[in-house]
């Protein structure tokens, strides 16, 4: 429902509906567009190489978009203060517009298109600090702290572009802070609506409360990440990252997804962890040199895991923050077993002897899909007012 006080546009009221809205859309026309690319059927004049305008859209336009819209959401809820709504939020989604317009395009200056979108996320991380700081809410620190070190990592890209040097760290960098939310977040709201789920069938609800056990994977996840950005190819971080999914694996196990199996919208959580458990496991076993190639090993976090986990939580909140039913329709069924087959084409398909630019542009196709039919059913929901005004 939108803030009793609020005068002004529905779509302004929240944060996750312009950003939602927006992240869908850019990844139904960006993914699209790289499959063009890479299939040679297009040139283009992006201010980065075609590669690296792929990854930093990903990485640091896509995947902001849509946490900004889960934190500006959800952090009212934490602190006790009213969202950011109305001119304010409208100023935030146009510097992100504005990012992703200087990045594709040759102009302005370098300096100023690295300014304009490295100051997004500096921005966001401002705005968490300053909830965490008025709400008192000190538990959400670490949430403050990993959107500061993504702020920085968009930085050090562009840094590090401009000088045309690899941008290698700072992108393992952001894969290791998306890692870390997953992880946070998704292992916060996946038992806590799973309960709500089971409470409200009657069916056995006392999941395991947060134990130590979570608290030394929370750690092994993030001692895996951070060796992995610095020393990707060393031993030790494989073993690592094999330990860590071995630990989320456990984890997940114990918040009993197979009950869920009746409401797509509580399953496709248990999902999305699977995907980050299973992908820590892959990547690890590509450090060791065995099993997948790294590249394909990285998608499975970013298409599998950032897939399926980002269209649970936009799916979920689009509905409930509207007044809808928490329950998933075929069509949003239809949004969850499309980008989980783009993610499992481009994991895995490489591996099964088809010719790349088929598997690759049949896997972006899924993929772009889930999210542009996200744009076209739930986009009237985020643009008109809630049911329950």
């Amino acid at each position: 429902m939108e803030p009793p006080d609020y005068q002004g546009p529905a779509f302004l009221s929240y944060g996750f509906r312009p950003f939602f809205l927006s992240a869908a859309l850019f990844a139904g026309i960006a993914i699209p567009v790289w499959a063009l690319i890479l299939s040679g059927t297009t040139e283009t004049s992006f201010r980065l190489a075609s590669r690296d305008w792929h990854v930093h859209e990903m990485l640091f336009g896509f995947l902001p978009a849509v946490i900004t819209g889960f934190l500006l959401t959800a952090m009212p809820n934490w602190t006790d203060r009213p969202p950011l709504r109305g001119t304010p939020l409208l100023a935030l989604v146009t510097l992100w517009l504005a990012g992703r317009l200087t990045i594709a395009m040759p102009w302005p200056t370098p300096f100023v298109a690295a300014f304009i979108d490295a100051g997004y996320l500096a921005v966001l991380a401002a705005i968490v600090w300053r909830e965490i700081v008025a709400g008192k809410a000190w538990d959400r620190t670490p949430i403050g702290i990993v959107i500061s070190l993504y702020a920085c990592a968009n930085i050090l890209f562009h840094v590090l572009a401009q000088d045309g040097n690899e941008t290698d760290f700072p992108e393992r960098m952001a894969v290791a802070l998306m890692i870390l939310l997953l992880t946070l977040i998704g292992g916060r709201v996946t038992p806590g609506f799973t309960s709500d789920y089971l409470s409200e069938r009657g069916l056995p609800d006392q999941l395991p409360s947060f134990s130590r056990f979570d608290g030394a994977a929370i750690l092994l996840t993030a001692m895996a990440a951070l060796n992995w950005t610095i020393q990707p190819l060393a031993m030790v971080t494989g073993w690592l990252l094999i330990a860590a999914g071995l630990a989320n694996v456990i984890r997940l196990s114990q918040w009993r997804g197979w009950l869920t199996w009746r409401e797509p919208i509580v399953l496709i959580l248990h999902v999305g962890y699977g995907w980050l458990s299973l992908a820590l496991l892959i990547l690890g076993g590509a450090t060791l040199e065995f099993g997948l190639k790294p590249a394909d090993a990285v998608h499975a976090l970013t298409t599998g895991a950032v897939g399926a986990m980002t269209m649970a939580v936009m799916t979920r909140a689009s509905l409930g923050h509207t007044g809808r039913p928490k329950q998933a329709d075929h069509l949003t069924v239809l949004i969850y077993m499309l980008v989980n087959l783009g993610a499992l084409l481009r994991v895995f398909g490489p591996t099964i002897g088809l010719p790349t630019t088929l598997i690759l542009g049949t896997a972006a196709a899924a993929w772009s899909s889930a999210y542009l039919l996200f744009a076209v059913t739930y986009g009237p929901y985020l643009i008109r007012p809630s049911l329950d005004e």
